[in-house]
């Protein structure tokens, strides 16, 4: 089967069935377990399935969805268990490999082909010159980036990008290392996803993080689910959503394609989802077009104003409003600007829709919006969650159980990563910390994020690169601009545990630094470890590996950055790095008496489950300059394509984690063995005079003139939303310009692409 050829590239052959219309089910099961067998076989699989998400076991390294307090012996979904069976594989990348194949050959392979050759076993160095990787030792790898680090003419021509998959205790201590280093170049993840999130919120309620538990989706009245497949991206959220319906809750889901874990889910851990027809789970689906989210909201607001001047006292929460909240007037009387007119034609929705909308709102008294990257990659992204932040406020959805703001982050420790300080613009307060604890004076002048970074190694402001996990080359936008960027350094370093584009879009000198997997038994001088995560909903936990690691030559992260500390700052200094290297738990020492709401770490995720950060919103504190929630009046904004054209929006196929495909199928969409397809409105395709599976150019059109081109997609007639199409990352990467950010967050793009489709070169 395509999912586990290793000898040749994956071809598109498409072939299209009708969408689903649910999610999981048997199905499910056999999907994820025909997978896993075939990477990992049965010991391995059974290992790694029944500890995945327990309270002494393997995090799973797929989403950064929640626990649950009573949890299933089968507490996984079908992606994470393809997503730690894909890394606990049998198959093994030596350097026999590396022998055979050049730098320039694997750059000619798929994102599906280099990830299927599996575990990479030893360090290996291209050297400046070199055609294919060789062999390194240890010490020769690390000693060779120090020298090229200190022989910088500033720290500041370094940087150092971190994925979301690195625990805390790596994170702690790479964002220690690189500060003591003397740089805050330190882009993540999070700069190309949620940025949006954590500027919007900390902008209206002084957090960056989302405010709700698994219980307050449970005990919800109303769940919106906004610009988010969970189906696909976090299927256990089906699971708490199911939780949800069962205990009356209602949900309306927002977004521009018919998703199938949105209309509805077979559980297949309880007889009425492998025999029964499920659990329906949208009440009212709002195909809406992509970047008309923020209009919704704000009509949403404006209806809600309007309820309460026809029955004053019983719309609007006026106690909240008047303690807790700041600007309320402005923002009202902008709110009553707002016209239908042009929030119907932002949308793609009928008024009637729209009403029926206000209608569950009116009817539920604790309300939850959830949302993901369909919401935070817009030009508008941030005003889009100031707007619903606002729609919460005004009537006291903020602060109490059952409601509150729930941005769903996709990898799995990508928000504890920046608890630890993976932040270019960490605050003041958190340096000050770092500078007591550690006897330094951490540098406070702001680095570069990921897209800032990659003009920085355009421009030749930055030579050398080190990515922690990740696969930063397919993760960016602008394609061309970004691999020229990265062939452009002196030095490229990845920390990683299977081969990636990244490894062959390299720079004069490359190092690959194989490190252990989140399945990985990891064993230091001190004797077995554990690391630490936090979840979408700020739960910390312990993660620790079961399976014998994948090769005797791999380190730790943790080992890997340590290491590298001592080579790079020499002897001496207050930093312990050996100690850290060989005992986690003096890491997490330090991380408490560094980072707020970690007080006696040790001790409290040594407790089954672990604990919960504190949210000072829940507490009714919000640390904003005023020291109240902020209502921020937002211009209204929206995509308007010309005539012939439709908005684009990226997204991932259902066998597919991050930027790597586990297959060439899409099974919920119905699409199976192509990537190279786009999705349009059979009514747009007919306007456009376009037929379903012609092959096409997917044309970006921007407003300075220029244009960006994807060549050779098929066609898929698809129920989207009228004016939009759809199409797969990273392969889209390409049509979205270094330029072309999210205001304040300067978040790419990806899900607001102005397109036009042109017969492919190879048609005509």
């Amino acid at each position: 089967m395509s999912t586990t050829r290793r000898d040749r590239d994956p071809e598109d052959d498409l072939e299209v069935s009708a969408p689903k219309k649910y999610a999981a089910g048997v199905p499910a099961v056999a999907h994820a377990m025909e997978y896993s067998l075939a990477q990992a076989g049965p010991k391995r699989t059974m290992l790694t399935l029944l500890s995945l998400n327990q309270a002494d076991g393997i995090d799973c390294p797929g989403c950064a969805w929640p626990d649950p307090k009573h949890r299933h012996t089968n507490e996984y979904c079908e992606n994470g268990a393809k997503h730690v069976n894909d890394e606990a594989t049998t198959r093994r990348v030596t350097r026999a490999f590396f022998a055979e194949h050049s730098v320039a050959e694997l750059d000619s392979r798929s994102d599906m082909w280099l990830n299927q050759q599996g575990r990479l076993t030893e360090p290996m160095v291209k050297r400046p010159g070199g055609t294919h990787y060789e062999p390194i030792g240890w010490d020769e790898a690390l000693g060779l980036v120090a020298d090229e680090l200190n022989g910088l003419a500033s720290p500041h021509e370094a940087m150092f990008y971190t994925s979301g998959r690195v625990s805390n205790e790596a994170a702690f201590l790479l964002q220690l290392f690189v500060r003591a280093f003397g740089t805050n170049n330190l882009p993540d993840c999070s700069n190309m996803c949620h940025e949006s999130s954590g500027s919007g919120l900390g902008e209206t309620l002084g957090i960056g993080k989302g405010s709700v538990s698994l219980d307050d989706i449970h005990e919800s009245d109303l769940v919106f689910v906004v610009g988010q497949n969970p189906g696909t991206n976090h299927p256990r959220m089906l699971s708490a959503l199911e939780q949800t319906k069962r205990n009356g809750g209602r949900v309306i889901a927002v977004n521009p394609l018919p998703e199938a874990g949105l209309i509805r889910f077979k559980n297949p851990q309880k007889p009425s989802g492998v025999i029964g027809k499920g659990t329906v789970i949208a009440d009212l689906f709002l195909k809406i077009r992509p970047g008309g989210d923020l209009a919704l909201f704000q009509m949403l607001n404006k209806l809600l104003l309007e309820a309460e001047d026809g029955a004053p006292g019983t719309v609007l929460d006026h106690d909240f409003i008047a303690t807790h909240t700041t600007g309320y007037d402005d923002f009202a009387a902008h709110a009553r600007t707002v016209a239908w007119e042009h929030v119907l034609q932002a949308t793609g929705l009928t008024r009637e829709e729209i009403e029926a909308a206000h209608r569950e709102v009116l009817g539920a008294k604790r309300i939850i919006v959830c949302w993901a990257m369909g919401l935070t990659q817009h030009r508008h992204g941030v005003p889009t969650i100031r707007e619903i932040a606002s729609f919460l406020m005004l009537r006291g959805n903020i602060g109490r159980p059952g409601a509150g703001v729930c941005p769903v982050r996709g990898h799995s420790n990508v928000q504890g990563d920046r608890t630890m300080g993976i932040w270019e613009r960490v605050p003041d307060a958190f340096l000050d910390a770092l500078a007591a604890e550690f006897s330094f004076e951490p540098p406070r002048d702001h680095g570069y994020d990921s897209v800032a970074g990659v003009r920085a190694m355009r421009d030749g402001k930055a030579r050398v690169f080190v990515g922690v996990a990740g696969n930063f080359v397919r993760a960016m936008s602008d394609s061309a601009v970004t691999e020229a960027a990265l062939r452009s350094c002196s030095l490229t370093v990845q920390v990683s545990t299977k081969l990636n584009r990244s490894h062959t879009v390299c720079g004069e000198t490359a190092l690959i630094l194989p490190t252990l997997g989140r399945s990985d038994r990891d064993v230091q001088a001190s004797g077995e470890q554990f690391v630490t995560v936090e979840d979408s909903m700020s739960e910390v936990h312990q993660s620790r590996g079961r399976l014998e690691p994948a090769s005797p030559h791999l380190l730790s992260e943790v080992a890997i950055i340590c290491r590298l500390a001592r080579r790079t700052l020499g002897p001496g200094g207050a930093i312990p790095w050996e100690d850290f290297e060989a005992d986690y738990g003096l890491i997490r020492d330090r991380i408490a008496r560094v980072v707020p709401g970690f007080e006696d770490f040790n001790a409290r995720v040594a407790v089954s489950g672990g604990f919960r950060l504190p949210s000072p919103v829940n507490q009714g504190v919000f640390p904003t300059p005023s020291g109240k929630a902020v209502f921020v009046p937002n211009r209204l904004d929206w995509i308007e394509p010309p005539a012939g054209h439709l908005v684009l929006q990226s997204l991932r196929s259902h066998d597919q984690w991050n930027t790597i495909p586990y297959a060439m199928d899409d099974r919920y969409r119905g699409i199976h063995d192509a990537r190279r397809i786009v999705m349009v409105n059979p009514s747009d395709l007919a306007e456009l005079g376009i037929a379903d599976r012609d092959l096409v150019d997917i044309v970006s059109v921007w407003t300075d003139g220029t244009e960006r081109r994807a060549e050779g997609f098929r066609v898929v007639a698809y129920p989207a939303a009228r004016g939009s199409a759809a199409s797969y990352y990273p392969e889209t990467n390409v049509l979205v310009p270094l330029d072309s950010v999210a205001e304040v967050s300067n978040t790419p793009t990806s899900k607001g692409v102005i397109v036009r489709l042109e017969p492919a070169a190879a048609a005509r």
